[in-house]
């Protein structure tokens, strides 16, 4: 029996999704519930698992394509239906037309027994076995049968006169792949029609992925639609050390996390948004959008690219629960798995560029957010104390916001009151 594997129903947020990668080839088999393959959108990865155990048949979309919720990627083969044997009949090419078109794209039916491993290639290249000459043992074909008969129909590259610029080739396919292209639906793009282009030697050309754009958008939109202004301020960090340092052991004991800085930053923060309501506040056309939740972004770095996991009620949470959700988001996003509902809303954002070193950077605005704090490196540095030179732990912070909705007066108090309640900590528990 036949299982379709669809695009899964997506959010409303999001319109369609790329095709990522195929976790699973033709041929290979399937347990329920494993990943078969990778959606990417404009936000998170989204896993799409086997509804049933089998054999994994042709894949009906490839890495790149875009598609949308309930369209049909592959179909795989029930367990109960791979267990009889493979028919030993070759069907005609009207029997072919005049079956299911889904079924003629994702079945071939093979007139001797062949290899899962040579399955799987004529498979990926759509060909039938009966128009190629098997050098194995009684006639049976190789996987080396394959990949000769491929070999033989692949062009070689068009080479470009020295004097005319790039231009772009189509490789062609072998006649089998051609046909089999003709009956694809015209909503799937196959490699036969996609163009090539030449690259010059030394040069790499890869799509952007789909969080890249989404990332590049929203830098784009941040700058055109705000009047962003970065005020900066020092902290010493000392006595943040010294409760650190004093109370480690048993933070960890008792909340099986360690203590960190970033618990500090946000706790630090959240009390300052409280102070003054416009750096919580968000522009919503001519109004002015006031929250009096204080849901923190916290910008985490990726392979794929930077996202921005929300920890919701910071207000409500203690060093312990901040900690331990900020470990959760890091190896959430290091296995592509934060979902949307992590990444949604936000009414502020902190950001860490001091993990990778950076001693000062001016952080960018995640609309409609009109704030967003930025963290450096803590560095040893002299300052003057009470008359005196002494080596203290410094950290530079960037305090960047939209000129339309906050002031400067606000902004440079908004990052001094961050500033006070770090020197002194104490000044957090007791909120003062």
């Amino acid at each position: 029996m036949s299982i379709q594997v669809t695009v899964p129903n997506l959010p409303e947020s999001v319109q369609n999704a790329t095709l990522s990668e195929w976790r699973k080839q033709p041929g290979d088999a399937i347990t329920q519930g494993e990943t078969l393959v990778e959606l990417e959108t404009d936000k998170v990865v989204l896993d799409v698992p086997a509804p049933e155990s089998g054999v994994m048949g042709q894949h009906l979309r490839r890495q790149g394509d875009v598609v949308t919720s309930g369209e049909l990627l592959a179909v795989i083969e029930s367990a109960a239906s791979t267990a009889s044997p493979l028919p030993q009949i070759t069907p005609t090419l009207q029997e072919s037309a005049a079956a299911d078109t889904v079924e003629e794209e994702t079945l071939h039916v093979y007139a001797q027994p062949v290899s899962p491993a040579v399955r799987r290639l004529l498979s990926e290249h759509c060909l039938d076995a009966a128009q190629i000459k098997g050098t194995g043992k009684d006639g049976k074909l190789t996987k080396q049968d394959i990949i000769d008969y491929v070999e033989a129909y692949k062009p070689q590259p068009a080479v470009a006169p020295i004097a005319a610029p790039p231009t772009a080739s189509v490789i062609a396919p072998p006649p089998v792949l051609q046909a089999a292209n003709t009956a694809r639906p015209s909503s799937a793009t196959p490699f036969a029609s996609t163009p090539h282009i030449v690259e010059k030697q030394g040069e790499r050309r890869v799509p952007m992925t789909r969080l890249r754009a989404r990332i590049a958008e929203r830098l784009l939109e941040s700058q055109r639609s705000t009047a962003t202004l970065t005020t900066f301020n020092e902290v010493d960090m000392h006595k943040v050390f010294e409760v650190r340092n004093q109370y480690k052991a048993k933070f960890e004991q008792e909340y099986k996390v360690k203590l960190g800085f970033m618990s500090f930053f946000v706790k630090a923060a959240v009390e300052a948004l409280k102070r003054f309501p416009s750096v919580n506040a968000s522009i919503e056309g001519s109004d002015i959008v006031y929250h009096d939740y204080y849901d923190i972004g916290i910008a985490v770095s990726t392979e794929r690219g930077l996202v921005v996991p929300v920890l919701r009620g910071a207000d409500k949470l203690d060093f312990g629960a901040i900690e331990k959700s900020v470990i959760d988001f890091s190896v959430k996003a290091r296995d592509g798995k934060l979902s949307l509902e992590d990444l949604t809303g936000g009414t502020f954002t902190i950001t860490n560029g001091g993990t990778y070193g950076s001693l000062l950077s001016t952080p960018i605005l995640n609309p409609p957010q009109s704030g967003i704090l930025g963290m450096h490196a803590i560095k040893e540095r002299p300052i003057v104390e009470n008359g005196q030179i002494v080596i203290r732990p410094m950290i530079y912070l960037a305090f960047s916001y939209d000129h339309r909705l906050i002031d400067g007066r606000e902004a440079v108090l908004f990052l001094y009151t961050i500033k006070e309640l770090l020197e002194d900590p104490v000044r957090l528990l007791l909120k003062v």
